[in-house]
């Protein structure tokens, strides 16, 4: 296994390298196909650049565990807008990190999967608050956005380009984000009983409104489907919006109002997490649509524990063993991640969902800028 201590040392490895390497974090998401290669780990590469409150700006070298971050904004009242999900109890990884992972999330590994939680309908993705990376490319390279920036890539929005790119376009080292300041208070207006497509319109209801949703969940995992709404703000802010928000509700379903702190927290928190699918039998599906065709999917899938989020444009679902979910949306569009599988069903169906000819064609050229050896994590999104 490599373990560079210093970007320097990093890119030196990269240059050197002879065969496919496989980045490497806390290892709490190993996700995709299983992938014989070199270990590379950021592990070693950890810390908080730079701070400064005043800006809301914070940077940190790509191997600081999250809780870090999140440590240091929340001693500032301050906080990462995009939620990012913590993947160890849906895919065992708190028990069982991948191999050359610490068993800690990463803030580089949040921007290698680009990972954001419900708060994503109000405040964006993990790459709407990225604004400044640095990575060593996969010939050695280090490349800063906004500084150094090789000739045969200048015009593409490096920040953009690596959130979500999963190590096959660079090995992350440093980034950069805006942050926001903390929440005063939050409520979760709560319905039961729905069926899902009533659900995902009491959830269309509630973003539609001028009472900034911040949350927009449906679980459907138990016997009794809960429907999810997430308000946050000022006290005063927050308890007006409630009661307006209530009232334009109440014709759609009976609702009931959360305003424990700690209890509004765990219950997004799980939601984040898909925690209600953790421990369970069975493969674990992330697929993104349109939110008015998620109970359509929900329903060719069979009665499955599923759960929505984002107002029902995001469904985590867990299904029997060896299901390819994309063969049940057809003529849907959208697409369909493999988060949790065994070996052999990560080897026989592809992880990510299959680009179209014309995006496979761009993604093809771009990695052959960025890594024209094709050493970097090889086939994870093939």
């Amino acid at each position: 296994m490599l373990s560079p201590e210093t970007e320097t040392e990093l890119a030196g490895m990269v240059a050197a390298a002879t065969g496919p390497l496989r980045v490497v974090g806390g290892g709490t998401q190993p996700v995709g196909p299983p992938i014989t290669a070199q270990i590379l780990s950021t592990a070693n590469l950890p810390g908080i650049s730079l701070y400064e409150p005043g800006a809301l700006t914070i940077v940190a070298q790509a191997g600081t565990p999250l809780a870090q971050v999140t440590e240091a904004l929340g001693k500032e009242n301050q906080r990462l807008p995009f939620e990012p999900m913590d993947c160890r109890r849906l895919l065992g990884t708190d028990a069982e990190p991948a191999a050359g992972g610490t068993g800690e999330p990463t803030i580089g590994g949040a921007v290698a999967a680009n990972a954001s939680g419900p708060r994503r309908i109000q405040a964006g993705a993990c790459r709407d608050s990225l604004i400044g990376v640095r990575f060593v490319d996969g010939s050695g390279d280090i490349i800063k956005n906004g500084g150094r920036v090789m000739k045969n890539v200048t015009g593409y929005d490096l920040v953009k380009l690596m959130a979500g790119s999963r190590g096959t376009l660079g090995v992350l080292t440093e980034v950069a984000f805006k942050v926001l300041p903390g929440i005063a208070a939050s409520v979760t207006l709560r319905a039961t009983g729905l069926d899902d497509a009533a659900a995902v319109a009491v959830l269309a209801k509630a973003l539609g409104s001028p009472f900034e949703v911040t949350g927009a969940a449906h679980d459907a995992t138990g016997a009794e489907p809960a429907t999810l709404i997430r308000l946050e703000g000022f006290e005063t802010s927050v308890a007006y919006r409630t009661e307006q928000l209530t009232k334009l509700l109440s014709p759609l379903a009976d609702i009931s109002v959360d305003n424990n702190p700690d209890s509004v927290s765990e219950t997004w928190r799980s939601v984040r997490d898909a925690r209600a699918l953790a421990g369970r039998d069975g493969d674990v599906w992330r697929i993104s649509v349109k939110p008015s065709d998620g109970p359509t999917v929900a329903a060719r899938l069979g009665d499955v524990p599923r759960l929505y989020d984002w107002g029902g444009g995001l469904i985590w679902a867990l299904v029997q063993p060896g299901t390819d979910v994309r063969a049940k949306m057809d003529s849907i569009a959208g697409h369909a991640t493999l988060i949790r599988a065994s070996e052999a069903t990560r080897a026989s169906i592809l992880a990510f969902h299959p680009e179209p000819a014309a995006i496979a064609r761009l993604s093809h050229g771009l990695r052959a800028q960025l890594d024209p050896r094709q050493i970097l994590t090889p086939g994870l999104m093939a």
